[in-house]
């Protein structure tokens, strides 16, 4: 029996246990590839890839704000030190807190203007790395991608 691209790209020399298996693992090294690009993209600037997150969540806030709690909902990679990870954000002058005037137990977070400027800087290579990372997959392709994707994730 041929190997599969992904059995080459690990270097597995058995096959896998099942068609769910390999799909498991061609998502998870698929994903890490994606990140690293990314990242690359983002650490010129001084910050990683969960930041630039932050950043754009609280970009969206607007003037309202976001709580903390859902800053740490609405993460794309879902962070268990959401607190550390604003502490550093408000170390480099990227992001505001402060406590919520209904709901004492609760800080409200807001990007700054240094915040903004960054990501500004950031948008444009940020788009061309995402479309560089599926630039081998056609535009129809790309949309079965995503139901597939969504298909996985309502599981």
């Amino acid at each position: 029996m041929a190997m599969t691209p992904m059995q080459a790209a690990i270097k597995q020399g058995q096959p896998f246990q099942s068609r769910g298996h390999e799909a498991t693992v061609a998502i998870l090294h698929t994903a890490d590839l994606i990140r690293r690009r990314l990242a690359e993209t983002v650490e010129p600037a001084g910050i990683t890839l969960q930041q630039f997150n932050v950043l754009r969540i609280l970009r969206g806030g607007g003037d309202t704000g976001v709580a903390t709690l859902d800053v740490a909902d609405r993460m794309v990679e879902q962070a268990p030190g959401i607190t550390r990870l604003l502490d550093r954000l408000e170390a480099k002058a990227l992001v505001r807190r402060q406590r919520c005037p209904k709901d004492r137990r609760q800080n409200l977070c807001w990007i700054t203007a240094e915040g903004r400027t960054l990501l500004e800087k950031i948008d444009g290579p940020m788009l061309a790395a995402s479309e560089a990372c599926v630039a081998n997959v056609s535009r129809t392709d790309q949309l079965a991608l995503i139901r597939l994707l969504d298909a996985i994730r309502a599981t």
